[in-house]
C-alpha cells in the first residue's frame, strides 16, 4: 500500500470537485495538494478523464517536479505547481482550470476589477492578471516559466500571496491557492463567479465604478479581520 495513499485521496477529492462545481469540461484541469513534511505533492495525471479517473491513478511529485511514485505521466502543470510548492512555503494546495469566465478575462488580458461585496468579502484587490509571457520564455521551459510568471506578477503589483490567492495567467487561465487542496478549489469557484459577476456588471453598465473603499474593508475585515464576526467561529 502507498504511504501517500491519504496524499492522494485528498488530491483525488480535491479534483472530483472541479467537474461537479463546474469548473471544468473534459480534462481541461488540475488540482494539487502538497505533503510540506515528506516534501512532495500529488497531483492528477495528464489527460485523464474525471470520470474514469481513480484514486491510485494520482501522481507523487518532488519539488523539482520528478515522479516519485506513480504509473502515470503527472499534469502538464506540474512544473508550475512544483514552482509555486517551493517558493510560497504556506500553501497546502493549487488548481489550475480553464473556466468560462475566468479565461476570458485571462484572454483579454485584464484584472478583474473589484465591483461589488462579493468580491470584497474574498479579497481587497483587483484579481490580477500577469502579462503573456515573452517568446524567449515560451521556447524554454514554458511550464516551470509560468510559475515565475505568477511570482513576478505578484512581486511587480505588491501582492501577498496569502491574501490575494488567486491569479489569472494572462492568454492562459486562472490558477488558484490556499491552506488546502479544497481551499483552493473553493478560491477557484470564487474566481469564476467573481469574473462572471464582473464581466455582467460590464455588459449592463461599461461605466460602472468601482467598489469604494469603506465598503471594500467593512466585507473583508467582517470575514478575515482580527474582530471577524462572519460565520460561527472556532
Amino acid at each position: 500500500m502507498s504511504r501517500f495513499l491519504e496524499l492522494k485521496r485528498e488530491c483525488y477529492e480535491a479534483n472530483m470537485q472541479l467537474p461537479a462545481l463546474d469548473l471544468v469540461v473534459y480534462t481541461f484541469g488540475n488540482v494539487s495538494a502538497v505533503d510540506r513534511k515528506e516534501g512532495v505533492f500529488a497531483i492528477k495525471p495528464s489527460g485523464v478523464a474525471y470520470e474514469e479517473l481513480k484514486v491510485e491513478d494520482i501522481v507523487i511529485c518532488d519539488f523539482e517536479a520528478k515522479i516519485v511514485e506513480g504509473e502515470m505521466r503527472p499534469s502538464s502543470d506540474t512544473k508550475t505547481h512544483a514552482y509555486l510548492y517551493k517558493e510560497w512555503g504556506n500553501i497546502g494546495g493549487i488548481v489550475h482550470t480553464h473556466s468560462l469566465y475566468g479565461v476570458s478575462w485571462a484572454q483579454a488580458q485584464m484584472d478583474v476589477p473589484i465591483f461589488g461585496t462579493t468580491h470584497a468579502d474574498h479579497l481587497t484587490k483587483d484579481i490580477p492578471c500577469a502579462p503573456p509571457m515573452a517568446d524567449e520564455l515560451i521556447e524554454g521551459d514554458y511550464e516551470h516559466m509560468t510559475g515565475k510568471q505568477i511570482l513576478d506578477c505578484f512581486a511587480e503589483k505588491g501582492l501577498d500571496y496569502e491574501e490575494v490567492e488567486m491569479i489569472l495567467v494572462g492568454s492562459h487561465g486562472p490558477f488558484t491557492w490556499g491552506k488546502s487542496a479544497a481551499k483552493a478549489v473553493y478560491n477557484s469557484k470564487v474566481l469564476e463567479e467573481v469574473a462572471k459577476m464582473a464581466y455582467l456588471t460590464l455588459q449592463i453598465n461599461p461605466n460602472a465604478a468601482r467598489l469604494k473603499e469603506a465598503l471594500i474593508k467593512k466585507h473583508y475585515e467582517r470575514k478575515h479581520g482580527k474582530d471577524a464576526y462572519y460565520g460561527q467561529g472556532c
